[in-house]
């Protein structure tokens, strides 16, 4: 078969475990008809073939981003304040005074992030601070880790939060001494004001493709959207459409979430699966919440938190914090399956890991192996007695949010859980040697400042900051390979998608994903991997990056 493309004289990483190196490769619409060598390739040119040398350039598959919310990172940058997050509360304040002033009346104030460090400083009723500098705004101050508000008084006015709202399970409204709201919303309670926030069709068609092009940009050409509702999908399905979706995506659609209040009747999931699947959006896919984050005291663990972090350690009681009960959870999950849906699972604390893992045995238990790879999202926190389980159900651990080496979230989860519970963040290492399929994520742009693939590659191969911004390390047992890491980002994201017979390595038959840098990988110190530039991503045998 004659070559449209020949790329040959480089150094070719294909994650194919028949043949891991190579020199040369060649492309026919769109697909990769060999890999091989120099000479060997190079034989399958013809008059029309378009050849290139790579003059020792460095090729590997495209990278596949497992769980990123897309949308809401580029709406941020298009649309949103966004100071940083080294930035100090002056900084934000600041910020968001400014874009009050140049903001006509009756549109929002949308900021982020503050940290729980800045919480003493925000006082007892942080709305006032808000109130003081945008009254005739609503605003609306989203934390690192996105499950938790801070809105100004409008905010609370018109999403209906009062001193008479009762509290609702799953959710927290903070209070002042008379009862009254004092700003802070956690989980579902923040729900009534996210609707107030929400961005329209042209907004997010606009941001869709923003977010495709940092994507592209950064080496990916494929990703997973984590959590969808119908403005998501309908973003995602109108860019492929229109021809502009230059990445393998799927979505999970919304079973339940903090940002809804009731759970998604399974009968309109089934309808938003149908209307949104494209050629290259897949939706057999869903979401459920199981627990919230660490800093709100939201995330179910086994053990109780810090009692100086404010909680109440005499009173701690595991399931209290998970957002769906054990029973119903294995209910949710053994359906979920039974409909051809893969399922993930938002997981932050030990105990709510050990309840996704316990769902996903009752599935197999009903259903029979389905084959579908259920997924414990994050798995930041797992027992021990857990990690093994991962292999045995056929679950993937997810690892996100990029909290595997120092970053600014780090000094929050000390204060609530100490240093030694930290320290034992995202266990990658663990989980490789129990034979866990293992996949990256960003979680951008929930506690994370972007979706960079390569600072979190780094990371991975020292657990220290490879940016040497901040000192230390977290988890430095966990440290792995580059071998063992590059899996993560290429062939087990594809698998998570259902696309490892498509994407995910340099094979014969499979899409020409590919991404070119100027240095191999393996010649390139964690610091240096840390500040790649991806030369060129190529998606389906096109250019898009």
């Amino acid at each position: 078969m004659t070559a449209d493309q020949i790329w040959h004289g480089g150094v070719i990483e294909t994650l194919d475990p028949s043949r891991r190196r190579a020199t040369a490769l060649a492309v026919a619409d769109g697909r990769i008809i060999a890999v091989g060598s120099d000479v060997d390739i190079l034989a399958l040119s013809g008059p029309g073939t378009i050849s290139t040398n790579l003059h020792g350039r460095f090729v590997m598959p495209g990278l596949v981003e497992s769980h990123t919310h897309a949308l809401w990172g580029a709406c941020r940058d298009l649309y949103e304040v966004f100071v940083g997050y080294r930035a100090g509360l002056d900084d934000l304040l600041g910020a968001i005074r400014a874009r009050a002033e140049a903001t006509p009346p009756g549109r929002p104030v949308i900021a982020a992030p503050w940290r729980l460090d800045m919480r003493p400083a925000m006082g007892a009723r942080p709305r006032d601070l808000l109130d003081t500098i945008a009254p005739d705004h609503i605003v609306v101050v989203k934390d690192a880790t996105q499950h938790t508000l801070w809105c100004n008084s409008l905010a609370l006015r018109r999403a209906g939060i009062d001193a008479n709202s009762p509290d609702m399970p799953g959710g927290i409204i903070e209070r002042d001494a008379t009862g009254a709201p004092n700003g802070i919303l956690a989980e579902n309670a923040s729900a009534p004001v996210r609707t107030l926030i929400e961005h329209t069709e042209a907004e997010l068609d606009t941001a869709a493709t923003a977010a495709i092009a940092y994507l592209n940009g950064l080496g990916f050409t494929a990703f997973k959207e984590p959590m969808a509702f119908e403005p998501e999908l309908r973003a995602y399905a109108n860019a492929d459409r229109a021809g502009r979706l230059s990445l393998h995506a799927a979505a999970h659609i919304v079973r339940s979430s903090p940002a809804s209040t009731d759970f998604v009747p399974f009968e309109e999931m089934e309808r938003l699966r149908r209307a949104y699947r494209t050629d290259n959006l897949r939706t057999d896919f869903a979401k459920l919440f199981l627990d919230g984050v660490a800093p709100s005291h939201t995330a179910s663990f086994i053990e109780p938190y810090r009692a100086d972090s404010g909680y109440d350690a005499e009173t701690h009681d595991p399931d209290a914090t998970l957002l769906i009960a054990r029973d119903r959870l294995c209910d949710e999950v053994a359906e979920l399956d039974r409909r051809g849906f893969v399922v993930k699972m938002h997981a932050v604390g030990d105990n709510a890991a050990n309840a996704g893992l316990d769902a996903i045995a009752a599935a197999r238990a009903r259903n029979g192996d389905s084959g579908l790879r259920h997924e414990i999202a994050h798995s930041a926190f797992v027992a021990p007695a857990d990690i093994p389980r991962f292999a045995e159900l056929g679950a993937i651990a997810e690892c996100s949010p990029k909290l595997w080496f120092p970053t600014p979230v780090t000094a929050g989860q000390i204060a609530v859980l100490g240093e030694a519970r930290t320290d034992r963040c995202h266990p990658i290492r663990d989980f490789l040697q129990a034979g866990a399929e293992v996949t990256y994520a960003s979680d951008w742009p929930a506690a994370a400042p972007d979706a960079n693939p390569w600072i979190g590659l780094a990371g991975m191969l020292t657990r220290r900051d490879p940016l040497g911004v901040l000192p230390g390390t977290v988890g430095a047992d966990q440290a792995i390979s580059l071998d063992a890491a590059l899996p993560l980002f290429t062939i087990n994201g594809a698998r998570s998608l259902g696309i490892e017979s498509e994407t995910g390595s340099l094979e014969a038959g499979k899409s020409a994903d590919f991404i070119v840098l100027d240095t191999p990988l393996a010649a390139m110190t964690p610091e240096e991997i840390a500040r790649i530039e991806v030369r060129e991503t190529w998606w389906k045998g096109r250019q898009v990056a």
